[in-house]
């Protein structure tokens, strides 16, 4: 951040500076509303004049405009005023870096400030957008659109002032993401803001890598083919108009890699109401097509002789191995041709095999209820209940049985695992039987000292614990008392032994300190606008040296 004016200096603006109090004597959530003081401050001064000028130096010196820049950064909805209040403050951020003449450290302004400057702007039109897309209500969306144009705006007004910053803004992936949507009142503003930097800074498309000027392109050209609506048909050929006419490499760069813009500009956008720009720029197109023409048709017919030589060569080379080519063919062909025959031919055997399985087990069925009728015709009538009583007693102890084996099966596969890990058991047990007394005692013993180690180091670790919450309560009560402090004009005599250090080292410091101010105002005034101003009393060594262990603040011992 900027530091302050110094002594010796002209005289700050009071109304900066008391709002610079203010800011820095305020609540988090205050501040925002009282940066948007700047706006009436930076207005009370014309535009462009040395008044102007210094408002906006004592703006940055008092670092305003970073806190103007946090709170850019910041959840929206914890503001006062919300998105409005944050377009505004983009708004005075734009206007408070355009005209503003850095004289300490220009190179962190232009190089760190400025980029943050774009991007948090970038940013906080990203956010509009989305929540312009997303509102239902008509008033809610010309709110968001409004907020969404003052951020635009502020984006160009700051490319404006500096114009560096136009290649800045087009790398930029928020201005990308901006630039790609579907939208059609937030695309015609950002194409708005497109033509702005291409206005300001016209070769900031050769400033940027292909990869960033081929996106930007290719979005322009989408926006034609992929929509009907007239305002972005016109914003997106006045575009590329501009492109056009600035630079012959990216008209070539337009007819080379979409082959058929002129087709779409002709046939789709013809009679829309801005034929003038969009014959100008097909004159451009058909221009460069014409001028190429015959350096393509040399081109061409290079390549078609090339590609005759070639093809010759590999047609040669083919004849020369086709018997042997035809030979492989004709093998393979058979092999696969016998293959597929043998597997159509166990295809069928198999299914013959299914069907004649099939038939048998009808047979048998219909044999065994033969069987049955058979039986039941000789059994007498009295006897047929018990008959089938018995049968049916037979097919249940059939079934049970048969859900006795698939219970008792399943019981097992279940008791497996509960099998191995006692058989596990049992061999470990046998193992350790057979452990001699003296490899027990070893065991014993270092069991016993990897656990004193741990408790020893659980113990150091618990004090060392204490140590830290002890330091940290301690350092957080001096830091309470001496925000806490009164002024001088309120400060007591029981307040000054709150404050009142017992250590040699450092009354003596304080009072060859003292002694150095009171020596400093009698200073005459032109003694004083040489160097800065240095301390040229030495502190004894045995003052130094003395009670170097302890030092006492507010009234504790702290080592």
């Amino acid at each position: 951040m900027a530091n302050a004016p110094s002594a010796g200096l002209v005289a700050a603006d009071p109304r900066v500076l008391a709002l610079a109090a203010q800011v820095t004597e305020s609540r988090e959530q205050d501040i925002p509303l009282l940066l948007l003081k700047l706006k009436g401050i930076l207005s009370s001064a014309s535009l462009g004049s040395e008044e102007s000028k210094k408002i906006k130096q004592d703006i940055y010196s008092y670092d305003l405009t970073q806190y103007c820049m946090l709170v850019l950064r910041q959840d929206h909805f914890q503001l006062h005023g919300g998105w409005a209040t944050a377009a505004q403050l983009a708004e005075i951020l734009s206007h408070c870096c355009v005209g503003l003449e850095v004289k300490e450290d220009p190179e962190e302004f232009h190089k760190k400030f400025l980029p943050s400057a774009i991007d948090n702007l970038l940013v906080l039109g990203r956010r509009l957008q989305a929540r312009f897309i997303r509102a239902i209500k008509d008033e809610e969306k010309q709110d968001f659109l409004r907020w969404f144009q003052i951020v635009t705006d502020a984006t160009c007004w700051l490319v404006g002032g500096h114009i560096q910053l136009a290649a800045c803004v087009l790398r930029n992936d928020h201005f990308l993401q901006l630039l790609i949507t579907d939208d059609v009142e937030t695309a015609i503003l950002m194409m708005s803001v497109l033509h702005n930097l291409l206005k300001v800074n016209s070769s900031v498309l050769l400033q940027v890598d292909k990869e960033t000027l081929h996106s930007v392109l290719d979005e322009l050209v989408y926006k034609l083919s992929a929509t009907t609506n007239p305002v972005i048909g016109n914003a997106a050929t006045k575009l590329l108009l501009v492109v056009a006419k600035f630079c012959k490499q990216l008209v070539k760069l337009l007819t080379t890699r979409y082959k058929g813009l002129k087709g779409l500009l002709s046939k789709q956008w013809t009679g829309k109401g801005f034929d003038r720009d969009l014959s100008q720029l097909l004159d451009l197109l058909y221009l460069e097509q014409s001028n190429g023409k015959g350096e393509m048709q040399r081109q061409h017919q290079a390549a078609c002789i090339i590609q005759a030589t070639w093809r010759g060569f590999q047609t040669r080379k083919r004849l020369k191995k086709l018997p042997q080519a035809v030979t492989t063919l004709q093998r393979r062909f058979r092999a696969k041709r016998e293959q597929e025959l043998q597997h159509l031919k166990k295809q069928k055997e198999d299914e013959a095999l299914k069907l004649q399985m099939q038939l048998q087990r009808q047979r048998a069925m219909r044999l065994f209820h033969e069987r049955q009728l058979a039986l039941l015709k000789i059994i007498h009538a009295s006897q047929v209940d018990k008959y089938m009583e018995e049968m049916e007693g037979k097919s249940a102890l059939t079934i049970q049985r048969f859900w006795r084996g698939y219970r008792a099966r399943r019981n097992f596969h279940q008791q497996r695992q509960s099998l191995k890990e006692y058989k596990a058991a049992v061999v470990i047990q046998r193992a350790a039987s057979q452990m001699s007394e003296e490899r027990s005692k070893e065991l014993h013993m270092q069991a016993q000292e990897k656990l004193a180690q741990f408790l020893l180091r659980s113990r150091l670790d618990q004090r060392a614990a204490q140590r830290r919450e002890t330091l940290l309560v301690q350092v957080n009560t001096d830091v309470e008392l001496l925000m806490n402090a009164p002024g001088l004009a309120e400060t007591t005599e029981k307040d000054l032994d709150v404050f009142m250090s017992r250590s040699v080292p450092v009354a003596t410091k304080a009072r060859q300190s003292h002694n150095t101010m009171l020596k400093y105002t009698r200073w005459p005034w032109w003694k004083k606008l040489g160097d800065e101003f240095m301390e040229d009393d030495v502190i004894p060594d045995d003052d130094l040296s003395a009670e170097l262990g302890t030092l006492f603040i507010g009234g504790r011992k702290s080592c």
